[in-house]
């Protein structure tokens, strides 16, 4: 059986270049539900970013660090 106080652990907490991240990511189609199970968060947590309600200055800086290095861009997942 597992240990309670193992199994109940709180998820990872985003940062603001995660944020970042996420905005790179979800330009490139992946869905914000995938991008959730990569950083151990709810769903819920990514849709705030995009909708900047978290970390409302992630999008320009994204934007920004996106137009410096275009090759640096996260290629959309493979279609199965």
């Amino acid at each position: 059986m597992a240990n309670l106080s193992t199994a109940r652990q709180p998820s990872y907490r985003l940062t603001y270049n995660d944020a970042v991240v996420i905005w790179g990511r979800y330009w490139a189609g992946e869905f914000q539900n995938r991008i959730a199970a990569d950083f151990d968060v709810n769903p819920a947590r990514v849709n705030e970013v995009i909708k900047g309600r978290r970390f409302p200055g992630s999008r320009a800086a994204a934007l920004a660090r996106l137009i410096q290095n275009p090759a640096n861009q996260p290629t959309p997942p493979k279609k199965r």
